[in-house]
């Protein structure tokens, strides 16, 4: 066994003995039989264990078996206590979404906190075929029959060789304590259903099912890899990735645009499915601001260009200026403040020179809303900030990324770097200024 994972692991270059390893162990088979086999092979490592809290006193005696075993191996320890339900319907997510984000957040906090170089994690081969079989499910195409895989980022799987009638085997053969979650014998959930209901019902047509499908999962990822290497550079060619988001010039992707598959494989590191897809083929010359949602991304369709942004990208809070506020950040832009009496007006773009006198303290840094009104320098009539970035050619993704200066009294004053608002100008009035510099 030892030297299988020798073998696997010198094969994906998933680690070495120089390196110190962060094991995830939640108390089951997989895992503790991990945790042998690397405290065996030699490896430098630490023991994480996630308590969720979800089933009473299960979980804290999944936690008492996996905090005995590292003391009796002198391993470091550590845990982490999670409300787990309480984060899912703050997220508004299942359980099962919320147990996954709340662990690999403590993960990657932890791996740096204690200097670990990889994070190891027991999948073995029967969960990377009950993942093929979800992903056939969802629709996700070749890349999804991939499956997992051995090594990305800093996490490492290094039991993927191993199938779950071998690593009981060796349980068994060696003695290594474990406990059973009750809650994987329950077929409410999707990958229980299929290893429990399914998959059986392969193996009763090829009882090798698990090393044919194996192959076959191999041979899924090297059809995949063959086909990148066609769509790698046609990809490069056609997305532009910037600080915020990726942009797609609509010529360049036009030639392009009725071709389904080669749409959904240039596409696929945003995870739009087909039928998303077909509605941006539908509203292509005709939808311009229509939004399209995939499961981590948004895409906005534009007059001329498409904007692909991350679906997690959070509204910025807004921030106070005071009167004894010299300096502050927002968003990624950095404002400077001073007051004089220079009233030598600035051309420059980036700085706003604004009448003292009509300021009510504090003002506010905001993104724009709906039904924000302003009157634009130069003009007398108030201004939709809505028409006014339509005006301006700025997509949905910019507008809601661009600072809004807010009087204490509710008058939009500046939109920073774009307009300043006429009622607040400097005039031959005017007695003291108060400067803006954003940049």
């Amino acid at each position: 066994m030892l030297e299988r994972l020798d073998n696997f692991i010198q094969e994906h270059q998933l680690c070495d003995k120089s390196e110190r390893i962060l094991l995830t162990v939640s108390g089951g088979k997989d895992s503790m039989l991990m945790a042998d086999l690397f405290v065996r092979a030699g490896y430098k490592v630490i023991i994480a264990h996630c308590n969720f809290k979800l089933r009473a006193e299960e979980s804290d005696l999944d936690e008492a078996l996996v905090r005995s075993y590292a003391e009796a191996h002198t391993i470091p320890f550590f845990v982490k206590h999670f409300d787990t339900e309480g984060y899912a319907l703050e997220q508004h997510i299942s359980i099962q979404m919320a147990a996954r984000a709340l662990r690999y957040q403590w993960f990657d906090t932890l791996v740096v906190e204690q200097n670990c170089q990889k994070i190891a994690i027991a999948h073995h081969l029967n969960d990377n075929i009950e993942t093929v079989f979800l992903n056939l499910s969802r629709g996700t195409g070749l890349q999804g029959l991939q499956g997992i895989a051995p090594k990305r980022a800093h996490f490492i799987r290094p039991l993927l060789f191993l199938t779950a009638t071998e690593i009981s085997a060796y349980v068994r053969q060696n003695k290594i304590s474990y406990r059973d979650d009750s809650s994987n014998f329950s077929t409410k959930y999707a990958r229980n259903k299929i290893r429990i209901d399914i998959i059986p019902q392969f193996k009763t047509i090829q009882p090798e099912f698990d090393h044919i499908f194996a192959q076959n999962i191999q041979n899924f990822r090297d059809s995949y890899q063959l086909l990148q290497q066609f769509i790698e550079p046609l990809r490069k060619a056609i997305f532009q990735p910037q600080a915020e988001y990726t942009v797609v010039q609509k010529s360049a992707l036009r030639p392009h645009i009725d071709n389904l598959p080669l749409l959904y494989e240039l596409f696929s590191g945003y995870n739009f499915q087909q039928n998303v897809l077909k509605d941006l083929i539908d509203a292509w010359d005709k939808d311009s601001g229509r939004i399209f949602e995939s499961t981590t991304h948004t895409l906005l369709l534009d007059r001329t260009s498409l904007f692909i942004r991350e679906l997690t990208v959070a509204k910025p809070a807004s921030v106070n200026i005071s009167l004894d506020t010299a300096q502050l950040k927002w968003n990624g832009y950095c404002f400077k403040m001073q007051i004089s009496t220079d009233a030598n007006w600035s051309r420059q773009q980036q700085i706003a020179q604004i009448d003292f006198d009509k300021l009510i303290f504090p003002l506010t840094v905001r993104t724009w809303q709906e039904g924000d009104v302003f009157v634009p320098l130069g003009m007398r009539g108030k201004k939709k900030l809505s028409d006014f970035f339509i005006n301006q050619k700025v997509n949905i993704f910019e507008k809601n990324n661009i600072p809004i200066i807010q009087n204490g009294n509710g008058d939009i004053v500046w939109i920073a770097n774009w307009r300043m608002d006429n009622r607040y100008k400097i005039t031959e009035k005017t007695k003291k200024v108060f400067t803006l510099v954003c940049q």
